[in-house]
């Protein structure tokens, strides 16, 4: 799938560089409060990617104003910028290789609670799906296996259009909420 928007990206030690040169620029973290508690770039803001309002262009401050998104490796960020630019935010850049890139590049992170990744949720999810519908296909009826077909054409639907139904479904899940 082709980007129809051109969106700036920029390495992490560049990204520092300029908040630190730029004091009304923002890093806002687009990742599940889940994930954002685990491990944050130090002095990013945490707005989930399906809370990011881009209608509501006040509430991320000036316009003009530059955003830098971050997410854990730059899939959601990028799809944050897209929605942003399309409405009409147009000083929005990508922070490259997300939040593992930034630590990698040993820049300073903010650590709290260990959480299970929503990656690794998703393919926990549907490993077990696809085993325990192909066991009972086989054991019970082959009408099960329909569990299993389903779950393989969500994963390639998420592999060619970057976006996983089944990773936003369990990002709403309590145990990924924060502790309130």
């Amino acid at each position: 799938m082709t980007d129809t928007l051109s969106i700036d990206s920029a390495p992490p030690e560049q990204v520092r560089e300029q908040l630190k040169e730029d004091q009304s620029a923002e890093l806002i973290d687009v990742r599940t409060p889940v994930e954002y508690r685990e491990v944050h770039a130090e002095g990013a803001r945490n707005i989930p990617l399906d809370m990011l309002d881009p209608a509501d262009l006040k509430a991320y401050g000036d316009p003009d104003r530059r955003l830098y998104l971050i997410c854990r490796s730059g899939s959601r960020s990028r799809q944050a910028c897209q929605k942003l630019i399309s409405a009409g935010q147009t000083n929005v850049v990508n922070v490259e290789g997300g939040t593992q890139e930034w630590k990698s590049q040993g820049l300073p992170v903010l650590r709290g609670e260990k959480s299970m990744s929503l990656d690794r949720q998703v393919r926990v999810a549907a490993g077990a799906t696809v085993s325990v519908s192909v066991l009972f296909g086989w054991a019970f009826h082959p009408a099960w296996t329909g569990f299993a077909w389903f779950v393989g054409a969500g994963l390639l639907f998420a592999g060619i259009t970057d976006s996983c139904g089944m990773g936003m479904l369990l990002a709403k899940m309590p145990w990924n909420q924060p502790k309130r």
